[in-house]
């Protein structure tokens, strides 16, 4: 009988994602036929200095009401200290503001973050995660737009403040890592350390979403101990990966146990996939990419049911959530950014169906009920729809991603503004405003639709126009693939090549299990504001010719002589291999990562899911 429940319920769910597809394809239809309703250019500019002057509601809003605590109270007009009580968001808007070409004021807010912040002073417990992705990413790429003319927004008094800060907060944030696993614990006190009463549970987006910002700053710093021990956490939590190739949403950083087994793209894990890739595309480093494109497979596999994703058990793929969160929308983008295109066109229309219907995105709508998930109704000034679809339209010019754009800024306009910035929304059926504006506004959701709005009209800025490509980090900011940071183990990725050499500490590390193979060449991978007003007639001064994002690819080794990666067997099946060890071996051997074939990078993923890849990853397609 309880088979019968199951399977009828699984008839249930099945039925209700078809309804709410068929749903979506008829919404998506009638924007196909509705051209005459399309943004021109000339709209497209008047919703680009829209979104501007939107920036400047609340990023005055907070200088005035708010600064220098962490973040602004919009309803109230008051500030808050939410993460560190280190003006947190100046801090994430610093590459924003470089974006708008507002030189003024971006200058004037690295001298005072320069002059004024100071991680030494502040007793507090952070979450390692968002201090990761919105205050070391914030400073590492200011830095680096500060710091190079090419970019047209050189600070003349600036020397290297912001990234001296950011490499003493990232020491400050290093102990989280020593764990018997390498995987971080979730919060670390900025004096003390790791409290002896820290939580040993941690999220996998938590543990697996910090090698960007970490692997940016060892090549700036030329000390590689950054880089290692956040690539020691991504090969930690993949090495304890499922037989299916997924992960699960929290685990012990102590025992490596999971605690959580939910495998999905949204909440805990999102980010996991998004650093995966976009590793690669930074460093290099195919590592990464070989990673990736067994997790992407094995999610198109066990958690698409086209259009929508569902939540499944990563040992059994038994599906335990149909739901749609808020934090799934960024994958569309994600799939723009590997070069599988159709799967996003239809996932981002499920997606933005929803956002139709109530206004904005619910952090939860539950597939079987089709109704917003209980206890999930807010919308927090998410970004993450607004990032697929400034992605989208980056990739097809297709117009209906323009109208997207602007029924969700008159979405937030009409639903969200308030006297002093935007307001989240607790309940998306009644628009219920609550008195509190992350700082990731400003850093990712206003970014994000600027950018797709000056796309539309021809753009001018600095990531379409500039000197170098940029990968996204998670928070939106701007990490160029310049030279120093792409190029850096270009050569030194290969056996028998030439390996740069000086006093640059470059020594990379290898896994303890790779330390076993063959090396050559002693190789290793180891103040007073003044009001601030948008104009559109801010712009970037003409950029040096600097070479963008130069990549080749050595041919040789496939990725199995060049890693070693296996599948990590958790305690249940250590005590089944003991019990049975001839016949367990061989199972464990089949789930053994399999190995890339020199001239064949398609060879990873299996038939059953080619179809959901059909395209390869271009570096063309996935910067900008």
């Amino acid at each position: 009988m309880e088979g019968g429940d199951r399977m009828m319920r699984w008839i249930q769910i099945r039925s209700s994602i078809l309804i709410l597809t068929l749903a979506c394809i008829s919404s998506c239809c009638f924007l196909t036929l509705s051209f005459a309703d399309s943004v021109t250019k000339e709209e497209a500019k008047q919703l680009r200095n829209e979104v501007g002057e939107m920036f400047y509601h609340a990023f005055n809003g907070y200088m005035d009401n708010a600064f220098p605590l962490d973040e602004l109270k919009p309803l109230s007009c008051k500030g808050e200290d939410t993460l560190g009580g280190y003006a947190l968001t100046l801090i994430d808007s610093l590459d924003t503001l470089a974006l708008l070409g507002d030189r003024e004021r971006f200058a004037a807010s690295v001298e005072w973050i320069g002059k004024n912040l100071r991680f030494d002073m502040i007793n507090k417990t952070v979450s390692v995660f968002e201090t990761t992705i919105r205050v070391l990413g914030g400073l590492i790429s200011a830095h680096q737009i500060a710091s190079d003319y090419a970019t047209g927004m050189r600070v003349p008094s600036y020397d290297n403040q912001l990234l001296n800060l950011a490499e003493d907060l990232a020491r400050r944030l290093l102990p989280a890592f020593d764990t018997p696993t390498g995987i971080p614990f979730g919060s670390v006190n900025l004096l003390h350390g790791v409290d002896k009463h820290e939580s040993k549970i941690t999220s996998t987006a938590g543990g697996g979403t910090l090698t960007l910002e970490f692997g940016v700053l060892s090549r700036l710093t030329n000390d590689p101990i950054f880089e290692q021990v956040t690539k020691n956490a991504v090969l930690a939590i993949w090495a304890r990966r499922s037989k299916l190739n997924l992960v699960g949403a929290h685990i012990n950083v102590f025992t490596g146990e999971w605690t959580q087994k939910d495998a999905g793209i949204g909440t805990s894990i999102d980010s996991f996939y998004e650093y995966l890739l976009k590793a690669y595309l930074l460093f290099g480093d195919e590592e990464y990419l070989y990673i990736f494109k067994e997790a992407y497979a094995a999610a198109m596999h066990y958690l698409y049911h086209d259009p929508w994703y569902v939540e499944v058990n990563m040992d059994s793929a038994a599906i335990v959530w149909p739901l749609f969160n808020s934090l799934q929308a960024f994958w569309p983008g994600l799939q723009v950014l590997a070069g599988d295109i159709n799967p996003a066109i239809r996932t981002h229309a499920a997606f933005l169906s929803v956002w139709r219907r109530y206004g904005f995105t619910p952090e939860g709508f539950n597939l079987a009920s089709l109704s917003v998930q209980h206890g999930q109704k807010s919308y927090p000034l998410r970004p993450e729809l607004i990032e697929s679809t400034y992605w989208l339209y980056k990739a097809t010019r297709d117009p209906r991603y323009l109208d997207a754009g602007r029924d969700m800024l008159a979405s937030l306009q009409y639903g969200t503004r308030c006297p002093c910035g935007y307001c989240h929304i607790s309940d998306v059926e009644d628009h219920r405003q609550e008195d509190h504006m992350e700082s990731f506004f400003l850093a990712e959701t206003v970014k994000y639709l600027w950018l797709l709005f000056d796309l539309a009209v021809g753009p001018d800025n600095l990531v379409e126009n500039g000197p170098y490509k940029y990968v996204f980090s998670t928070e939106g900011h701007l990490l160029p693939a310049t030279p120093q940071i792409s190029l850096v183990r270009e050569h030194c990725l290969y056996y028998g090549s030439y390996c740069r050499s000086g006093d640059l500490r470059q020594t990379y590390f290898i896994s303890e299990v790779d330390k076993d193979k063959h090396e050559s060449n002693d190789s290793r991978f180891y103040g007073s504001w003044t009001k601030a007003k948008y104009s559109s007639d801010y712009t970037t001064s003409e950029p040096s010719a600097v070479s963008g994002l130069i990549k080749g690819f050595c041919p040789g080794l496939n990725h199995g002589q060049k890693f070693g990666l296996s599948y990590l067997l958790s305690n249940d099946e250590h005590r089944d291999y003991e019990t049975n060890q001839p016949e367990e071996s061989t199972t464990v051997q089949s789930h053994s990562v399999m190995l890339l074939p020199a001239q064949s990078s398609d060879s990873s993923v299996p038939d059953s899911v080619s179809d959901h890849n059909d395209s390869q990853t271009s570096e063309s397609d996935v910067t900008s």
